[in-house]
């Protein structure tokens, strides 16, 4: 393909875009969601900090949006309890109250689905933590699929396809929301679960030239910060215990925390 380029006068693909010169232009756009939102970060079981910082963002908004970046199970004690206020919120008050999946969702999920297979990593990964919220024990010579059994039983079948259900990202003017981060150079409606979820190494590297600034959780950081179209608030409030939440208006992003 190469020579046959050189003979028809081809330099490549002419849209192709060039990841290595994307990184080095700065990222300018100025934040403008069509109204205030916030969202909050991983909450991983932390039921009392989500309660402290539900009641601190009624104080700021009369009738606030709120987003949850996914990650609300595992490792923290209280993955039950959270579940249970964020599907009743839902349930209240439509998407004024949104949670989305992250990827501890999917490998609860996962877990659900096919035991056998994908088992191990979850309970690796904090899912016992949600099963002993639901008071589901791994009892020596308990299967799998008996652990599965049970904890679809204490969840309820309604709340496992709540969890199904929900979005991977969510957007307001120029600001989406997702678990992980985002590709940079693909357009947020062409971008896969599994990389929503997950996240991507050229998510930090690289400015997005579309202007869109993205809120993001999954990756644990000192401090929250609004800085080159990303906006991250995972605090790891399961290790921490500060539940942090983005509080994003047109040319301003402010931070709120529970402990």
């Amino acid at each position: 393909m190469k020579l046959l380029n050189k003979i028809l006068g081809r330099k490549g693909h002419p849209t192709a875009p060039s990841r290595k010169a994307e990184a080095s232009i700065p990222f300018t756009a100025q934040i403008e969601p069509d109204a205030p939102f916030f969202a909050i970060g991983d909450v991983h079981g932390c039921i009392r900090q989500l309660g402290d910082l539900l009641v601190k963002i009624e104080k700021l908004e009369d009738v606030p949006q709120v987003i949850c970046v996914g990650d609300l199970v595992d490792r923290g004690d209280d993955s039950a309890a959270v579940l249970n206020m964020l599907r009743r919120l839902n349930g209240e008050f439509g998407d004024l109250v949104l949670s989305l999946k992250g990827n501890h969702e999917a490998m609860m999920l996962d877990f659900i689905d096919d035991p056998e297979r994908s088992g191990d990593r979850w309970l690796r990964n904090g899912g016992l933590q949600t099963l002993s919220s639901y008071r589901v024990s791994r009892s020596s010579g308990t299967s799998l699929i008996a652990l599965r059994d049970r904890l679809v039983e204490a969840m309820g079948q309604d709340m496992v396809d709540w969890v199904r259900a929900l979005p991977v990202k969510w957007q307001s003017g120029n600001v989406a929301v997702v678990h992980a981060g985002a590709d940079p150079l693909v357009p947020m409606n062409l971008q896969s679960d599994e990389l929503l979820l997950w996240g991507t190494s050229d998510f930090t590297k690289i400015p997005r030239p579309d202007g869109t600034w993205i809120v993001h959780g999954h990756t644990i950081v000192r401090e929250p910060k609004a800085e080159n179209g990303r906006i991250s608030t995972d605090t790891g409030a399961y290790a921490t215990g500060r539940l942090t939440c983005a509080y994003v208006r047109t040319g301003d992003v402010s931070f709120i925390e529970a402990t």
